[in-house]
């Protein structure tokens, strides 16, 4: 080979290397974003997943050295707020603390001006924690098996925190496990029925561990089970559901990392890469697990999976059980 085709060859491979560095920083996001970064909660200040998110925006603030501020937009069970974000700003700068709810469960329920699947695209999860099913004493149960036996031979009501909520359908995934056909009674909220639940208007509630606890703690409501696939570490004397005789049973409440579908992908990346930085983090993990919640970071794929998973668990609920957002 001559001198002639060596240099024309070295040319050749620089120009390449100096295109292929170009490209890649082309498709490379401006990180932090210039602008300030939101993100966006669908329900209001003071509950589970406005005090999650208070805590990971902390953090991830201090990790990207610019502010990420919470913005609290309640109302419709979270609707709004996914449905703003999703035909929203695109650039990377506001994500959404996207739930259970409005992900998996209201598109079975009702017409929705968003496609979760379409409109949003999957960033990571962030926190999952299960339901305690809990009974007042006036039930006169201690375990499971005997509030399924007594489910099976007398009218026993279960409290949710409305229509189509995660209570709600935890609810009616036991009903269809243990063959049994509780009464479902809906309330705005879980204040409201909570306070009926002690009261002895309501015999039982798929209830927030961080709400029941205190109330477990002093004897006045009693513990079954709970429903993820493992104990909580703050309640490890307290069985699963799936432990009690129903294999596999699983309904978590979770919150989510979410943006609009129209966020150029690198950036989904980074984001991806910062949040589970953050979820990952020892302070984090133990100022979440103070409010009985467990963190899960996952790969942005991992969670369109897991996704698309309780979106078909739901949806078959919704239709045997033949539930409507009334």
């Amino acid at each position: 080979m001559n001198k002639r085709s060596l240099l024309l060859r070295a040319t050749a491979f620089a120009t390449l290397a100096a295109l292929g560095t170009g490209a890649a920083h082309a498709a490379d996001p401006v990180f932090p974003p210039a602008k300030p970064v939101t993100l966006v909660v669908g329900f209001a200040a003071g509950g589970a997943a406005d005090a999650a998110a208070r805590m990971i925006a902390k953090k991830l603030g201090e990790n990207i050295g610019q502010s990420v501020v919470v913005d609290n937009r309640g109302g419709a069970g979270g609707n709004i707020a996914h449905q703003q974000v999703a035909s929203g700003v695109a650039d990377g700068t506001v994500l959404l603390f996207g739930s259970v709810g409005p992900l998996t469960i209201a598109p079975h329920l009702m017409k929705l001006n968003y496609d979760p699947f379409k409109d949003l695209a999957p960033i990571s999860g962030g926190v999952y924690f299960p339901n305690v099913l809990v009974v007042n004493k006036a039930v006169g149960v201690k375990n499971l098996a005997e509030f399924v036996a007594k489910a099976k031979t007398s009218n026993v009501e279960f409290a949710s925190t409305g229509a189509g909520s995660a209570s709600h359908l935890a609810g009616e995934l036991f009903n269809q496990r243990a063959g049994i056909n509780m009464v479902h009674v809906p309330y705005k909220g879980g204040a409201p029925a909570l306070q009926d639940l002690l009261g002895e208007r309501v015999a039982s509630y798929f209830a927030a561990p961080p709400t029941a606890l205190p109330h477990i703690e002093t004897g006045k409501l009693i513990p079954l089970a709970t429903t993820g696939l493992k104990r909580p570490s703050y309640m490890p004397n307290i069985p699963t559901v799936a432990e009690s005789g129903f294999p596999g049973f699983q309904a978590l409440n979770w919150y989510a990392f979410v943006a609009s579908s129209k966020t150029p992908a690198p950036m989904l990346d980074r984001w991806n890469t910062e949040i589970v930085k953050v979820l990952n983090d020892p302070s984090v993990k133990e100022a979440l697990a103070k409010h009985g919640l467990d963190p899960h970071p996952t790969t942005r794929a991992e969670f369109a999976t897991f996704m698309k998973k309780e979106y078909d668990q739901w949806g078959a609920i919704v239709k045997e059980r033949k539930i409507t957002a009334q």
